[in-house]
């Protein structure tokens, strides 16, 4: 190994010796801090992702995020990318409609109440986990209609999330901890992989008679398509494909979702001019009351803001790790030992001043609105209401996903 890297030089001490330090930072929850602050005082410069891999039946499921080997990825993605893109993703927006209107109307009548306040991040959770439920299985969880976690599915899912995050950091221990023979139910299975279970389960026992009756088309009936097309994919990769669409989307798709509305009621000039783009628009008879992907294409600010959102809050901020090669790596003229494990924490990348500027830690949806080429090279360093008291900051817990708390908003009509 490199001096450089053994004795501290492009890291804090003793960090090559033992992964110790950094578990200790994400059980902490808040090593995408400490991760930013590493990036600026030292610049740019595997099996983790095992620990990551969900449970089923007291084995380890490969899905598409976690399997290192390239040929089961290959086959894992192929068969379904293509249900992913625009095109087929496009039939979806009436069921996202639907379940907009039911939030909706949830909020007002339960929070719509100047003396009442609402955890805005816990409601973009159960919009997102029944949006989820609905365009993947034509089943909501039912979260919204209740007002809570449907059988703790929510809340056990960001358990396994807390335990599984500091694992990554050192990976042998999944064998004391998750995957003990000796420890029973140490390879504790992953609740929304059993609610997708449970639902693959209903279809495949449906009569034929019954099969012919569902109609609606949902991704899991694309992904038992793909299957039924070729023989030789394994029956696990339904269950894969299914978990990667609840544990993977949901939680991440409400964090971002709240990070863009908590930074818009915190930033009230940046909200005004939002608002004022799309009055503009519906003045002009350019948007529906629920607002289309197609009619959103043409509000620039819009835009901008959904990308300074996913900036300022990538839902996941712990290093994707990537193992060096046997030919060694050059990183700022320092070179990079065969086998060291290195990757980058999207929480400093999003920070970087070269390519964001000197108020990179600053809500500013306008950077975007620049030209093409500084656009292009922001973006792809991108990796993946009132409030209560406008002073307060919400607080992060990291733990893979950068689950906000404190997101406090009262509701009012808008007059």
């Amino acid at each position: 190994m490199s001096p450089e890297l053994l004795f501290g030089n492009l890291g804090p001490p003793g960090a090559a010796l033992t992964n110790l330090i950094r578990r200790s930072w994400v059980s902490a929850g808040n090593a995408h801090q400490i991760h930013t602050g590493l990036h600026s005082k030292y610049g740019t410069v595997s099996e983790f992702y095992d620990s990551i891999m969900p449970r089923m039946k007291g084995g380890k499921i490969p899905d598409v995020f976690a399997t290192r080997d390239e040929d089961i990825h290959r086959r894992m993605r192929r068969p379904v990318a293509n249900l992913y893109s625009v095109t087929n993703l496009m039939p979806f927006e009436p069921a996202v409609t639907s379940t907009t209107e039911h939030l909706f109307a949830r909020l007002d009548e339960l929070f719509l109440d100047e003396d009442i306040d609402v955890d805005l991040f816990q409601w973009m959770q159960y919009f997102m986990f029944d949006v989820l439920g609905e365009v993947t299985f034509s089943k909501k969880l039912g979260c919204i209609a209740m007002g809570g976690d449907v059988e703790g599915v929510i809340e056990n899912n960001w358990r396994y999330f807390k335990k599984i995050a500091a694992n990554t950091q050192m990976p042998w221990l999944d064998c004391l901890w998750r995957d003990n023979p000796l420890i029973p139910g140490s390879a504790k299975r992953n609740p929304l992989v059993e609610f997708g279970a449970a639902r693959i389960k209903e279809r495949m026992d449906l009569t034929v008679e019954e099969k012919v009756k569902v109609v609606k088309k949902d991704f899991l009936s694309g992904f038992i398509t793909e299957k039924t097309k070729d023989q030789t994919l394994p029956d696990l990769f339904i269950p894969t494909w299914v978990n990667s669409n609840m544990v993977a989307g949901a939680d991440t798709t409400s964090v971002l979702t709240s990070a863009l509305i908590y930074h818009l009621l915190k930033n009230p000039s940046s909200l005004s001019k939002l608002q004022k783009e799309i009055d503009d628009a519906v003045t002009a008879g350019k948007l529906s009351k629920f607002v289309t992907w197609q009619e959103s294409k043409p509000l620039p600010y819009l835009d901008a803001c959904v990308k300074e959102a996913t900036r300022m809050h990538p839902p996941f901020a712990l290093p994707f790790e990537r193992v060096v090669p046997e030919s060694g790596l050059e990183i700022d003229g320092y070179h990079i030992p065969p086998g060291t494990r290195v990757g980058m924490n999207p929480w400093a990348l999003h920070r970087e001043v070269t390519l964001y500027g000197i108020d990179s830690n600053v809500w500013r949806p306008e950077r975007w609105l620049c030209e093409e080429e500084k656009h292009t090279a922001m973006h792809s360093a991108i990796l993946t209401m009132r409030l209560i008291d406008q002073k307060e900051e919400w607080t992060i817990e990291n733990k893979w996903l950068t689950k906000p708390s404190g997101f406090r908003v009262k509701l009012s009509t808008r007059g």
